[in-house]
C-alpha cells in the first residue's frame, strides 16, 4: 500500500450547491435533561426508529439530525444529549452541543418528565431558552393516561405557555404535537432543491481511534463529543463540511465492535446504524490507530467497506504518537495484514495536531474518481485478449478454461462480468483483477468480478 496523498445537518442556508440553490428546511431542536424521553419522542416525530433509545441516561451524546415530514411539510428534527447546565467533563460538552443546536434551530421542543415533575435543571434550561428568543413548545412527556394529564397541567409553572401532554412511547398526543410544531415553524422558501447533493463520506473505525476528532478538525469546531472513553459516539452524525473548496456530507459513526453479538443494548443498535452509514456513503474513511498494533477489528472493518462496494481511504491516525520503531513495525503489519487492500489510498495523519489532514480532500476525490471509472466494452475486450494470450488460464483436469469476452455491468463500484468456457481458479480471478487495476486504475475502489461459465449444450 502506498501513501497516495500522504451543516452540517445543522449548518443550514448553504447557498449554491452545484449551481442550484438549496432551500433549507426549518429546524426543530429537541432538548431537555437526561432520560426524559427525547430520543423516543424524536423517533415518534419522524415516524421511524432512527435515534438510539435505551432506559439509561446519556445514551445520546452528540446532536443528531433527522429528516421529517408532516402534512406535506418537510422539516429537520435535531436530537440532543441530556442537558444538565452545571455539568462538567463530557456532560459539559453534551450541554454545549445542545446549546449549539438551539442556536441553529428555528424552533425548540423542550421535553420534561411528567412523572418526575419540575426540577431545578428544568428551570435552568428555561432560562437559557428565554435568552435564545426562539419559539418554544413545552412537551410534558410520559402522559400515558387521563390521570397523568392532570399532573402535566402543573408544567404551566415553567412559564413557557401551555404544556403539550404526550406519550412518546405509545404515540398518545403526538399528532397534536406535530400540528403545533408546524404552526410555529417558518415557511420554507420555495426554491429549487439540487438533486444528488454533496458527496457522502462515512468515517468508520473501531472505538477510540479518533473518528470524532477527525470530524471536528475537518469541520473547524467541536461538532462531535470527544472523550478518551471508547464508544462516545452512538448515533451516526451528519455534518456538511467544505474540504479544499468542495462540500461533503460527512457521517461520523459509532466505533464498530468486534462482533455485533458482543454489543449490548444501545451499542447493538448503534452497530446496525454504523452499517447503515457505510451503505449510505459513497466513500469511507477507515481510521486506524497508527500508534497501536493492527487488530482483527481493523481488518474486518476494511473488509466490511469492501464488501459493501464503497470507495475506501485508510487514515493512519495518531501519527504524532509513533516513533521510528513503531513505524517500522506498522510497515510490516500493513504488508502482512492489509496486502489485499493495496488498492486503497492511505494518509498518515494526526487529527489532534492537524498533520496531513489537508491531504484528505485530494485523496477523497481520487477514491471517488476510481469508484466511478467506466471502461468501454471495446477497450476491455482488447485488454482481455492481450491478457489471455500472454497469460492463459492453467490447465485443470485436462481442460483449460478461457475468457471469451467481458463487459462492465456497472460503476460505483466497478462491476465486471466475464463470460468464460468454464470456471476460473480464484487465484486467476485475483490475477485478472490486479491486471485490470494496472491497466485502468480504479484507485481507492473495490472491483467486483462475476464469472459466467458458458452452459454446456444438452445432448438431444
Amino acid at each position: 500500500m502506498t501513501e497516495s496523498v500522504e451543516s452540517g445537518s445543522i449548518e443550514f442556508g448553504l447557498g449554491d450547491v452545484d449551481g442550484t440553490t438549496v432551500a433549507p428546511p426549518p429546524v426543530v431542536a429537541v432538548v431537555g435533561r437526561p432520560n426524559v424521553g427525547k430520543s423516543t419522542l424524536v423517533n415518534r416525530l419522524i415516524g421511524r426508529r432512527a435515534a438510539v433509545v435505551q432506559d439509561t441516561p446519556g445514551v445520546t451524546r452528540d446532536r443528531v439530525s433527522y429528516d421529517a415530514i408532516w402534512n406535506g411539510r418537510q422539516f429537520v428534527v435535531v436530537d440532543t444529549g441530556g442537558w444538565a447546565p452545571d455539568a462538567q467533563g463530557m456532560a459539559a460538552q453534551i450541554a454545549e452541543q445542545a446549546e449549539l443546536a438551539i442556536g441553529a434551530a428555528d424552533a425548540v421542543v423542550f421535553v420534561v418528565d411528567t412523572n418526575v415533575g419540575i426540577l431545578d435543571d428544568d428551570e435552568a434550561v428555561v432560562r437559557v431558552l428565554r435568552r435564545s428568543k426562539k419559539p418554544v413548545l413545552l412537551v410534558a412527556n410520559k402522559v400515558d393516561d387521563q390521570r397523568a394529564e392532570a399532573e402535566a397541567a402543573a408544567m404551566w409553572n415553567l412559564g413557557l405557555g401551555e404544556p403539550h401532554p404526550v406519550s412518546a412511547l405509545t404515540g398518545r398526543g403526538s399528532g397534536d404535537l406535530l400540528d403545533a410544531i408546524l404552526d410555529i415553524l417558518p415557511e420554507a422558501p420555495k426554491e429549487a432543491v439540487a438533486e444528488g447533493g454533496p458527496r457522502r463520506v462515512a468515517i468508520v473505525g473501531k472505538p477510540n481511534v479518533g473518528k470524532s476528532s477527525l470530524l471536528n478538525k475537518l469541520a473547524g469546531g467541536n461538532r462531535s463529543v470527544v472523550d478518551n472513553a471508547s464508544g462516545t459516539t452512538v448515533d451516526p452524525v451528519d455534518e456538511l463540511v467544505e474540504v479544499d473548496g468542495t462540500l461533503y456530507n460527512f457521517i461520523d459513526t459509532a466505533g464498530i465492535r468486534r462482533k455485533v453479538k458482543e454489543a449490548q443494548g444501545h451499542e447493538y443498535y448503534a452497530s446496525l446504524r454504523t452499517q447503515g452509514a457505510i451503505e449510505r456513503a459513497e466513500v469511507c474513511i477507515a481510521v486506524i490507530d497508527a500508534s497501536e498494533p493492527l487488530t482483527e477489528q481493523d481488518v474486518r472493518i476494511l473488509t466490511n467497506v469492501e464488501e459493501s462496494g464503497r470507495a475506501l481511504l485508510i487514515a493512519f491516525n495518531k501519527w504524532d504518537l509513533t516513533d521510528e520503531e513503531r513505524r517500522r513495525y506498522l510497515t510490516r503489519e500493513v504488508e502482512r495484514d492489509l496486502v489485499q487492500f493495496g488498492w486503497a489510498g492511505a494518509v498518515n495523519m494526526s487529527a489532534l495536531t492537524g498533520r496531513h489532514v489537508d491531504r484528505l480532500g485530494e485523496a477523497i476525490e481520487d477514491a471517488l474518481q476510481g469508484w466511478e471509472t467506466r471502461v468501454s466494452t471495446g477497450k476491455l475486450n482488447a485488454f482481455l485478449g492481450r491478457l489471455v494470450a500472454a497469460h492463459p488460464h492453467p490447465v485443470r483436469g485436462g481442460k483449460q478454461s478461457r475468457i471469451l469476452f467481458g463487459t462492465q455491468a456497472a460503476s460505483a463500484p466497478p462491476t465486471f462480468i466475464l463470460f468464460t468456457t468454464g470456471k476460473l481458479d480464484p487465484s486467476y480471478v485475483r490475477f485478472v483483477e490486479r491486471r485490470l487495476r494496472e491497466e485502468f486504475g480504479f484507485h481507492g475502489s473495490p472491483i467486483h468480478l462475476s464469472i459466467r461459465p458458458r452452459e454446456k449444450r444438452k445432448k438431444s
